[in-house]
Formats: C-alpha cells, sequence, structure tokens
C-alpha cells in the first residue's frame, strides 16, 4: 500500500511523563535539512541522518511529531507513523516523500516544516521491499502508484539493484501529471550523477525503463498498469515479454487495491511466488501500510 497515505496514528507513550505546562524534549529527534514542495497535495523532505543508523534501500522508518497534550491528563506523545525511506542505504541524510492530508492527524502538521526544525525518527528500520526477499534473475520490476514511488527512489539509487539485474522496469500510476514530478525528475538526475556513474558504472542509468501512467488527467500514456498489463499494452511500449518466473522478480508498493490486484495477477497469470526476508522468492509487496 501506499505508504505516504495518512494511517490511523501510532503513538507511543512518553518514556518520561512531565508535568502539563512543561514542554518534554523531542525523542530521538533528528535535524530537518530540506524541504521541497512538489504539489499542492506532494512533498519531500530531508533529515539529518543518526551516525548509528543503518538500514537496507528499500526499508521504512517510524517518524513524526509530538501530538498535542492530552486534555485530561496533560500528558504528550509522539503522533507516528511509517515512512518508506527514499534515500539509498550509503547516502548522509535520510529522504522523505509525503503526501499532504489537510486534516490527517500527522501530514496536517508534517507538511509546514521548515529547515532547522526537528522531527522524530525512530532508528529501527523495517521492511519487504529488499533485494535480500528476491532470488536472482535477469530483470526487476518495480510498481508504484502516488507516494509508494519512494522505497525505489532508495532502490534506484542503490549499486545492489544494478549489480544483480540486466534490466530495471519502474512503473508509476498516478492520477495528475504532476504527481509524476518527483519520480521523473529524481530518474532524470540519475544519467548526470557522478557518483553512481563512478560507484555504479558509466552509463548505468541506461539499465532503467520508466513507465508513467496517469489516470485521470491526460498524459502521454494514461491507464491503470494493471488493465496495460492485461491488454499487452504494456509490454508492447516496454519491448519486453510478460513476466515469467525463470527471468522477472518484482516489488510493489501502492494502495492497498493496488497491491492485491498486482498479487493476483503476478500469481494468477504469471505464476509468480511471492517472497519474503525469510523465505526469497519471485515479488513481494510492502504490506505494513493500511489506506
Amino acid at each position: 500500500m501506499d505508504p505516504m497515505n495518512e494511517m490511523t496514528p501510532v503513538t507511543e507513550a512518553a518514556t518520561d511523563p512531565k508535568p502539563a505546562k512543561a514542554v518534554p524534549a523531542l525523542p530521538d529527534a533528528q535535524t530537518v535539512t530540506e524541504v521541497k514542495h512538489w504539489t499542492d497535495r506532494l512533498f519531500s523532505f530531508k533529515v539529518a541522518r543518526p551516525a548509528s543508523l543503518r538500514f537496507r534501500s528499500g526499508e521504512f522508518v517510524m517518524i513524526g511529531l509530538m501530538n498535542d497534550p492530552d486534555p485530561k491528563t496533560g500528558k504528550v506523545k509522539p503522533l507516528l507513523r511509517a515512512y518508506s525511506i527514499a534515500s539509498p542505504s550509503w547516502d548522509e541524510e535520510m529522504e522523505f516523500y509525503s503526501i499532504k492530508v489537510q486534516d490527517g492527524p500527522l501530514t496536517s502538521r508534517l507538511q509546514h516544516i521548515k529547515v532547522g526544525d526537528e522531527i522524530i525518527l525512530r532508528p529501527k528500520p523495517v521492511g519487504t521491499l529488499v533485494h535480500d526477499a528476491l532470488i536472482p534473475g535477469k530483470r526487476i520490476w518495480f510498481f508504484a502508484t502516488g507516494t509508494g514511488f519512494a522505497p525505489f527512489a532508495s532502490l534506484l539509487r542503490e549499486p545492489e539493484t544494478y549489480e544483480k539485474f540486466d534490466e530495471v522496469i519502474i512503473t508509476h500510476t498516478c492520477r495528475e501529471a504532476g504527481e509524476l514530478t518527483y519520480g521523473r525528475e529524481l530518474i532524470e538526475s540519475l544519467k548526470t550523477d557522478e557518483l553512481l556513474n563512478e560507484v555504479i558504472g558509466e552509463g548505468f542509468w541506461k539499465k532503467i525503463k520508466y513507465y508513467p501512467t496517469t489516470t485521470r488527467e491526460e498524459s502521454a500514456k494514461m491507464g491503470r498498469i494493471t488493465d496495460l498489463m492485461r491488454s499487452g499494452e504494456a509490454f508492447a511500449d516496454l519491448g519486453v515479454p510478460p513476466l515469467n518466473p525463470e527471468s522477472d522478480r518484482a516489488m510493489i508498493c501502492g494502495n492497498l487495491a493496488f497491491n492485491l490486484e498486482l498479487k493476483d495477477l503476478f500469481e494468477n497469470t504469471y505464476g509468480l511466488e511471492e517472497g519474503a526476508n525469510s523465505k526469497p522468492a519471485h515479488f513481494v509487496v510492502e504490506k505494513a501500510f493500511l489506506d
């Protein structure tokens, strides 16, 4: 499911409750280093990375802000939710990509953060969208809707992605064309990223095939990716055969209906088996989020 859709907030009790009038210190605080607003519904931001934090590209962490004091007890608890890490595992900063929900408990406030502000970042990364959960193959597919692009923003900048696969296909389906900008600009930037071209290999980005589609606003390619796959149009456009267990591996991160539809398509049409960290196979789905 789409990690950046507002969900039921996760709260944790403050470890050191204080009087109602006192302002508690922000636990696991990290400083915001960059904020960029892409549309009136989407923004990205970066925070300083704790020196001790290690993660695998594609994982997520819990981030958030302090909630308002409880009107009865005066206690203040963290308001947290899961966010995929959009930066690769080697980066010195941590990037996140978020939707803005005006009445959302967290994002209604998070969208107003500025450089120099602090947010809570729990240093316990987890997730299923990692290379360890897939068996070797020739071609890797990344399927995203909306801000589900975030974990793939990490994996597209991860050297292991290109060491393990000959082709990297990223599909991104959004309602409006402007919602594709974050992903499109990131992929375009890979061509001139001197560090990545040096570390991964000059021209590594030529392995990528980018397939953006919209479902509401007119764009170069209209339609839901699942419909375009069933009709064969997506494969014809990309110049590749339909997915098969011998050569194709896939990761899915989108809204719940999208995840379930693709999972059914993979298993019952293409014969792929779902994998996990404990039992690698052909494809994985990010299950940590709810609509």
